[in-house]
């Protein structure tokens, strides 16, 4: 892109004379998920227990998003719609994809670019570090969806951090190569994403890193100087849960490093960092999601808000905060627009580019929708929600009934309307069965072969 283009997109998005634009490319992008994050479970968040200083000084050097939502109460969709752009069920990917195809609930559409595709259309090198989960085999694989990098896991979950192993398999790659390295799995992700940047920091091209730890999820497995070292600040506290503290405190200082290498290398300026989980915090191994109600898998509020902020030193404000509500698929086209790059396509995702360059208008209200299909005791039935303006209606259990929420008035979700705004109940179960339609468009399962004669 000629320079004198990009400083005029630079000048309408109201981020200043840039320094990519005086080196002629964009910013540098780093997109950290981490998984299964509890609402309250950062000291900047509220909680008393543990220590975050990274995460909180990330957020404090940014724009803090007080009402970000996952896509989904559960990983694979939330992270579909990150690459999409568009809600999980569009995307392909309702529910959560797994090793066994019985218990496998997505199948990524292979005709959506991915975030690292459109990228790449101006420039950009794209890696992933980390947590994967959109596919075992190809075509759904990184390296065949826009990656020029893939370090990482390919898999759901890992039955052990230091092992890696998921049901006796091993889904570490480099690239397509099955590798077995050694070390807490946190600290691996971190190392690499170290790596990764202090060699692109050298390169011309800018570079997008997705940087997708697995912790804090299950099983909850700290270093054990981490778990001593809190059990030792904190005397009276549960095992239960200064395990999971531990956890977050160690995934804490992995992402301090990741920062100071920014930093270090001297492209922090030239750098946006997101930062948000794929969903809340799994409240029966001790997360704390704040004052919500709800749990991971669920879908209140719980379930579903999750912390987040964007970082840009020199051109996003830092220490301010904004209430628009925004979702984990609007992180598509904002990244998109920052980087230069059109989205001609359609998503579902709205760019809230505007909001960080210090826009004062409220974001537009939209009507959301979450999904979420599983096996078990859903028996591969769906639950769904469906919000506009401060009005909730969600579907918890496919086997409970129906329940309506004002989110102004009732933020905990305590008091069921149902039998009561029977016109509220009305409109918002016509935009859900149409939300449900839409996605119902959309194959799930891996393609089949086509029957032959006999």
């Amino acid at each position: 892109m000629p320079t004198c283009l990009l400083t005029a997109l630079c000048s309408l998005l109201g981020f200043g004379a840039l320094q990519a634009a005086e080196t002629n490319k964009p910013p540098n992008i780093v997109v950290i998920l981490v998984d299964d994050l509890g609402y309250g479970d950062l000291a900047c968040q509220g909680a008393k227990d543990l220590q975050t200083p990274h995460v909180d000084g990330l957020i404090a050097n940014g724009m803090k998003l007080n009402h970000f939502y996952a896509n989904s109460p559960v990983c694979s969709p939330t992270r579909a719609a990150l690459l999409t752009g568009c809600y999980p069920s569009v995307a392909g990917v309702p529910g959560v994809i797994r090793t066994h195809p019985e218990n496998s609930w997505g199948y990524l559409r292979p005709d959506l670019p991915l975030l690292s595709t459109m990228l790449k259309r101006n420039g950009y090198h794209t890696a992933i570090v980390g947590k994967w989960h959109l596919g075992l085999e190809a075509p759904n694989i990184p390296t065949k969806r826009g990656f020029d990098l893939f370090q990482g896991y390919l898999g759901d979950m890992m039955d052990d951090y230091t092992t890696h192993l998921r049901h006796d398999i091993n889904y570490m790659r480099l690239n397509e190569t099955e590798i077995d390295p050694k070390g807490h799995a946190t600290d691996i992700f971190s190392t690499w994403a170290v790596n990764y940047i202090n060699d692109r920091a050298k390169k011309q091209e800018p570079f997008f890193l997705y940087l997708a730890y697995n912790a804090p999820h299950t099983p909850i497995q700290p270093p054990d100087s981490w778990l001593k070292l809190v059990k030792k600040k904190q005397p009276g506290i549960s095992d239960k849960r200064a395990k999971l503290v531990a956890l977050i405190e160690h995934l804490d200082k992995g992402i301090g490093e990741v920062l100071h290498a920014i930093k270090s290398a001297g492209i922090d300026e030239r750098t946006v960092v997101v930062f948000t989980s794929d969903n809340g915090g799994q409240c029966d191994v001790g997360a704390n999601n704040g004052k919500l109600h709800g749990c991971k898998g669920e879908m209140y509020e719980g379930g579903l808000r999750v912390p987040a902020s964007v970082t840009w030193p020199g051109h996003i404000k830092p220490g301010v905060s904004h209430d628009g509500v925004f979702l984990t698929m609007d992180l598509f086209p904002t990244l998109c627009e920052v980087a230069g790059v059109p989205v001609k396509h359609r998503i579902d995702g709205q760019s809230f580019a505007g909001v960080l360059k210090g826009d004062l208008k409220p974001f537009p209200q939209r009507d959301l929708y979450w999904e979420r299909r599983e096996g078990g005791k859903f028996d591969g039935l769906t639950i769904q929600a469906v919000r506009r303006g401060n009005w909730k209606l969600l579907h918890n259990s496919p086997f409970e009934p129906m329940k309506l929420f004002n989110l102004n008035n009732d933020p905990r979700e305590q008091f069921d309307l149902m039998k009561t705004r029977p016109k509220e109940v009305q409109a918002l179960s016509s935009l859900l069965r149409k939300h449900i339609q839409r996605g119902g468009a959309v194959p799930w399962q891996k393609p089949t072969p086509p029957l032959t004669s006999p």
